[in-house]
């Protein structure tokens, strides 16, 4: 059966709608990478030729539909969106960008190339009308849409670095599913729009589009294994390190509480030696008085005023190094008594 033009007329509407949606989508993307960058005030190593490209191509697409002759308008509004979310793009890279990292030819590309096109098309191309400078359709429209799908194909072309990657590394994690998905969808809905408007500057450069996605989804399906096998021995990796380091830590700490259990048991024995020394040298104090007192005895009764004047200075002596009172010495058995007890709680 036959599509009417009303059910045509709907068809392309509800694709052209469709487009809009996923294509929106599509540019909101990178919103997360942007907002990184505003936040660290950094451009964090990313290249802005992506953003650059996606504007250039926005404006391309943008200008083609404003020299059509009919069925322009879902191709005007997705592009007019998608040079302002682009240009923002560019705009934040080139805020937080450095100074030597900025992209002298990034204007150059974007204004000087494009203005380069419209100037070129509107001076030597003409439209329907060959009398009016800006007149729609004709020749102009024709040079443009080659134009458009020449670099349609090219930015196309581009996800082919990718998918070599993904087949060298066998890995999907700079091949986003969901990412391929939305441009795979994408295209499919562009496809359908240009088909159905007979348009076929938009709808043969959206059947390259539509392969490369196909096959990047299928690249996923076939390496998304080996990426989540690799993944898990990278995080085992990376425990191994961790225990390895706290088995190092934990290493160093028992060697240093060893060390401080030998520090300790070392001031300890030298605490015990230094009082075993001083009971010692005590010890030979007293036997010495001991023998003094002994010696004295027996001189008592020959040498009695020597032994008073000897026990004197005796006396002048102790009192003067601490080791018992004054008033004691009247007892030789008192002040002996004091001395060892003195003795033995210094010790």
């Amino acid at each position: 059966m036959a599509l009417t033009a009303l059910h045509l007329h709907q068809l392309t509407f509800i694709f052209g709608i469709l487009g809009n949606i996923v294509s929106f989508g599509v540019y909101l993307a990178p919103l997360p990478t942007f907002w990184r960058i505003i936040k660290q005030k950094s451009t964090l190593g990313f290249q802005s030729i992506a953003y650059s490209v996606a504007l250039f191509s926005a404006m391309l697409l943008l200008y083609y539909a404003s020299i059509k002759e009919s069925n322009g308008t879902m191709i005007i509004t997705i592009n007019s969106i998608g040079c302002a979310i682009e240009g923002s793009y560019l705009i934040i890279y080139l805020v937080y960008a450095p100074k030597k990292a900025k992209p002298s030819l990034l204007g150059l590309f974007n204004l000087g190339f494009f203005g380069l096109i419209v100037v070129t098309t509107m001076a030597f191309v003409h439209g329907a009308d060959t009398h009016t400078m800006f007149s729609k359709g004709g020749m102009r429209e024709s040079v443009v849409g080659w134009i458009c799908g020449i670099f349609s194909v090219c930015v196309f072309a581009a996800p082919l670095s990718v998918m070599r990657m993904v087949i060298k590394t066998k890995s999907v994690e700079f091949m986003p599913f969901w990412l391929s998905f939305s441009l795979t969808l994408c295209a499919i809905m562009w496809f359908c729009y240009g088909f159905l408007i007979k348009d076929f500057y938009i709808a043969l450069p959206n059947v390259l589009g539509l392969a490369f996605g196909i096959t990047q989804m299928i690249l996923y399906i076939i390496y998304k294994d080996s990426s989540k096998k690799r993944q898990k021995d990278a995080n085992n990796d990376d425990n191994l390190v961790i225990k390895k380091g706290n088995m190092i830590h934990l290493q160093e700490l028992d060697v240093n509480i060893k060390k401080l259990g030998k520090v300790e048991k070392t001031e300890q024995d030298c605490n015990a030696t230094f009082g075993q020394q001083n009971r010692l040298n005590a010890e030979v104090i007293v036997e010495e008085m001991v023998v003094e007192v002994e010696n004295n005895n027996n001189n008592n009764d020959n040498n009695h005023n020597i032994d008073n004047i000897v026990n004197e200075n005796d006396t002048k002596t102790k009192a003067s190094n601490g080791e018992y009172h004054v008033e004691d010495a009247m007892c030789e058995g008192s002040w002996l008594y004091l001395f060892i007890h003195s003795t033995e709680m210094w010790c």
